[in-house]
């Protein structure tokens, strides 16, 4: 690293559990993040700050007015304009360390694998279980560990998968083939905009352990947040045998 990095992540290098070995481990990773909406708006600040130095952005969506109440990547003036355009902007004034790729693209069964090969972690916080169902089934195809996110009105979940190793549970073993609510988007029901930022950090969290290795391991596990009453609590998911992206039929 060079002086103006040393600088720049003296706070990641003076932690025993990061260190100069874990900051250059970071400065390599590749990470492509799945949707640069209210999650992943704080997943790619963070992501960026921390010196994660490949980041594919995976959106084809554009900027409008009402979702400036929870993605804090965007402001009035970009109203119109896509997403990821936006977004490589904003992580390139934050961290010009940081390689952006960008794809304009909905990502789906077809396109899955070939937009997320040769990333060592995705992060999802898409908004639709189609797209959810492509990534999961792409990560295990690839062998590629998973953070999928995603929240409600005042509810957040968030879970760390590798469908890949051993008998692991995926993000398919847990939502299975759960179709789309009726009225159950966020223009429906609503969202609190800072829960989008607890989740969407909590998630950027879990990308860098998996980096890192530090803290206790959350392979397979499921953390429920309940901002109404402040609470949450983590589940184990168990690897579902019938699940289709292991071999067996749903």
């Amino acid at each position: 690293m060079n002086d103006a990095q040393l600088d720049r992540y003296a706070r990641h290098i003076v932690l025993r559990e990061v260190g100069g070995e874990g900051q250059r481990r970071l400065l390599s990773a590749k990470v492509a993040v799945v949707g640069a909406g209210g999650l992943g708006s704080p997943m790619l600040t963070y992501l960026a700050a921390a010196g994660v130095g490949n980041i594919s952005i995976i959106d084809d969506d554009a900027v409008s007015l009402s979702n400036l109440q929870r993605q804090t990547l965007f402001g009035t003036a970009d109203v119109g304009r896509h997403k990821v355009d936006v977004a490589r902007e904003r992580l390139a004034a934050l961290n010009p360390d940081v390689r952006i790729a960008t794809r304009a693209t909905r990502l789906g069964q077809a396109n899955a694998r070939a937009m997320l090969a040769g990333h060592d972690v995705i992060a999802d916080g898409c908004d639709n279980f189609a797209t959810r169902r492509a990534v999961s089934d792409a990560a295990v195809a690839l062998g590629i560990p998973l953070v999928a996110a995603a929240i409600g009105p005042f509810e957040g979940q968030l879970g760390v998968f590798a469908g890949h190793l051993g008998d692991a549970a995926c993000w398919r073993c847990f939502a299975g083939d759960a179709a789309e609510r009726e009225g159950g988007t966020c223009a429906d029901e609503g969202v609190l905009g800072a829960l989008a930022g607890v989740v969407g950090a909590m998630a950027a969290l879990e990308v860098m352990r998996l980096i890192l290795g530090f803290g206790e391991p959350q392979l397979g596990k499921l953390l429920l947040y309940d901002a109404l009453g402040q609470r949450q609590r983590t589940l184990r998911v168990p690897r579902d045998p019938a699940c289709p992206a292991h071999g067996g039929v749903a």
